[in-house]
């Protein structure tokens, strides 16, 4: 007979205490400790693990053989693009994002363009009916592609058993539980044990393994840290509730970078891929508008050109206030630093405003510049030319410093039509201007840039 016992486990990294405690002494969050009801198992018993093959051997490194095995193409350029090139066969990957924000669309999506593969989609949260009703609307039903609607474990390796698919879709995480542990679907130390009985699963039969997870109100993978630990990929699916678009970026990818990101536009009839987001990021019309910036930012390999709008104002109440969507806020405070000790405007005194268009949150370094150009732009109440673009970054004793890649961010912006494009005066080296039909301006510090927006 089994025993039953309590333990609580940290929520946070999954250590355990027989007794609850405040802090956690692995990971040194507060409060972070629950409840678990745990079985103890004979340790002669081997756990879940979906189909048997063979105990491994230690082996040499020179003897182990690697074949150039080809990934799996998804048919959506973006997604292809995020996981690197494609799915790696054998890989697990988990895609997170809030309710709602289009999960199950994008996988239903992927799956009926993949006609030539048999997957098994697993839902644990929808029924057959909800599933085929989707597949209706995004218009596409692919006849390889089997619903199964199942919440343990043991029963979908017994499905996988049966079809022997291609791909393995899970929807979600949350939902599955594993008849070892009696605590309930969705808690720690099922979400751990079945993540890690999936990935033994993938890695021995070779199957790739797409999991749908939850997020919590923080907006991290809900359930233990470990999970992202355990997957190969974390891809979480973001964007605003109010704004048309979605961006796919990926957080963990042992296959590929973690900088890539994915666009898309939700419609009527699924998700659209964006393969030019310059034009869905900029507005059409903001000639003579003040605090208007364009900067041309890098995310992964692709270049795009984004909005950057700024609103300065005297300050109302005693204390002034600083705001800034999608950007760093301590990063612009100390770009008001940098404004005010080295350039002389005095914004001490006032409400300093930053959103970037669309609901993007870029990190790239080189939209300091046109941060403070917006900044400056809405300080003066002047509008800046709507045909110029720029990047650069900014150092703490107002220089510009140079950005990598400038040769893609001025094709960009000369593809999209601007005349003029600031840049820092040494990345003007190694690039042939005879060739562009766009004015380069090199600037070496911030006020040689005021003075070339501004006159």
């Amino acid at each position: 007979m089994a025993k039953e016992k309590t333990v609580y486990v940290c929520s946070n990294c999954g250590q355990d205490s027989p007794k609850w405690v405040g802090k956690c002494p692995s990971c040194g969050e507060w409060n972070t400790y629950v409840e678990e009801i745990v079985r103890k198992e004979p340790t002669n018993r081997r756990p879940v693990s979906g189909i048997e093959t063979q105990k491994p051997k230690p082996l040499a490194l020179s003897d182990i053989e690697v074949d150039d095995e080809p990934r799996i193409n998804m048919h959506d350029d973006e997604l292809n693009r995020v996981l690197g090139g494609g799915l790696v066969p054998g890989s697990l990957v988990l895609i997170g994002g809030e309710p709602g924000i289009g999960k199950s669309t994008l996988v239903m999506q992927t799956v009926l363009h993949m006609p030539e593969k048999k997957i098994l989609y697993v839902s644990g949260e929808e029924s057959a009916r909800q599933l085929k009703l989707r597949a209706d609307r995004l218009s596409g039903v692919s006849s390889d592609c089997l619903i199964v609607c199942e919440t343990s474990l043991e029963q979908i390796y017994v499905h996988i058993k049966n079809t022997n698919p291609d791909l393995v879709i899970i929807d979600s995480i949350q939902t599955i539980s594993t008849e070892s542990i009696e605590s309930s679907p969705g808690s720690i130390a099922q979400v751990r044990e079945c993540s890690a009985s999936i990935l033994r699963f993938a890695k021995e039969t070779h199957t790739p393994v797409l999991l749908i997870g939850h997020i919590n109100k923080e907006g991290s993978i809900a359930g233990p840290k470990v999970l992202e630990h355990i997957v190969d990929t974390v891809l979480q699916f973001e964007g605003d509730q109010h704004y048309m678009y979605r961006i796919l970026r990926s957080i963990k990818n042992r296959f590929g970078s973690t900088a890539e990101l994915g666009i898309y536009e939700m419609r009527q009839d699924g998700l659209r891929q964006v393969s030019n987001p310059s034009e869905l990021l900029l507005s059409q019309d903001h000639e003579g508008m003040s605090g208007v910036a364009i900067a041309s930012a890098i995310e992964g390999i692709r270049p795009f050109l984004i909005e950057t709008q700024a609103l300065v104002s005297s300050a109302v109440y005693g204390n002034p206030q600083r705001s800034a969507t999608g950007f760093d806020l301590r990063r612009m405070n100390m770009l008001l630093a940098v404004l005010e000790k080295r350039v002389g405007f005095k914004l001490a005194q006032k409400d300093v405003f930053l959103n970037i268009a669309g609901g993007l949150k870029v990190n790239d370094p080189a939209i300091d510049l046109p941060v403070i150009s917006a900044i400056l732009s809405s300080n003066m109440d002047a509008a800046i030319e709507p045909e110029v673009c720029m990047a650069g970054e900014i150092g703490l004793s107002g220089e510009i410093r140079p950005v990598n890649r400038i040769e893609q961010r001025i094709g960009e912006a000369e593809k999209l039509g601007f005349k003029r494009f600031l840049l820092p005066k040494y990345n003007l080296q190694g690039i042939d201007t005879k060739k562009l039909k766009i004015e380069l301006v090199p600037v070496r510090k911030v006020e040689e840039a005021f003075r070339a927006l501004f006159g």
